[in-house]
């Protein structure tokens, strides 16, 4: 699998690399700048690309409008993006889209090497991988404001939250200690109160979810 990295940090940069390589990935490029990426995006044509959302030259949102682009030119680039902190309107240009392959992973979680590889590979496969704290915010905003998200209930709102991690259902009641009938029902339940379309695609779901959380911002 070739991925093109950016990350204008050298040591994470180089760290990253290492790790993608340990387990079996190609690295097309590894570059640090909002050009670079423009390139060897365009060139290479990678199968994901895991990029740093503040790059140089702008150190703003450089990489993400790179990979905005890319998926523009190329519908359906798996693309993962790395931040330091959650900035909710990241999340919501990445997900515009609802294509999939698509991932919004907080820096923090490049240090558990299990849990990075598995998003690089879940959103290569045209998969999601969104950071649990994005969802926490996303959750946090659509809440107590009498929207539909307030007619969940907690333990609905728990499973709203694994499932827009890109769990499946028998995750779900694996992390929950429940049976997956148990989380079939509340799954069910949640897209009857969003008012959406029930759906046994874990990738079109958790993208349904995401586009209606972030709706009307």
């Amino acid at each position: 699998m070739r991925v093109v990295l950016a990350e204008d940090l050298f040591l994470l940069r180089d760290g990253l690399v290492r790790l993608l390589q340990a387990h079996d990935f190609e690295i097309a490029a590894a570059v640090e700048s909002g050009p670079e990426l423009d390139r060897a995006l365009a060139e290479l044509r990678p199968d994901v690309a895991v990029v740093d959302v503040r790059l140089p030259p702008t150190h703003t949102d450089e990489g993400l409008q790179c990979a905005l682009r890319a998926r523009r030119d190329r519908p359906g680039l798996p693309v993962l993006v790395l931040s330091q902190h959650v900035e909710q309107l990241y999340a919501r240009e990445l997900l515009a889209d609802g294509s999939g392959g698509v991932g919004y992973l907080l820096k923090d979680r490049v240090f558990d090497a299990e849990q990075f590889v598995d998003a690089v590979r879940r959103v290569a496969a045209g998969g999601t991988a969104m950071d649990p704290q994005v969802i926490q915010q996303l959750l946090a905003r659509r809440s107590g404001d009498g929207r539909p998200l307030d007619r969940l209930t907690p333990r609905e709102l728990e499973v709203l939250e694994l499932m827009a991690q890109g769990r499946t259902n028998a995750a779900i009641a694996g992390r929950l200690v429940v049976t997956e009938r148990a989380i079939a029902k509340h799954t069910a339940n949640i897209f009857t109160k969003l008012g959406l379309e029930v759906s046994d695609d874990d990738n079109r779901r958790v993208l349904a979810v995401l586009a209606h959380l972030n709706r009307d911002r």
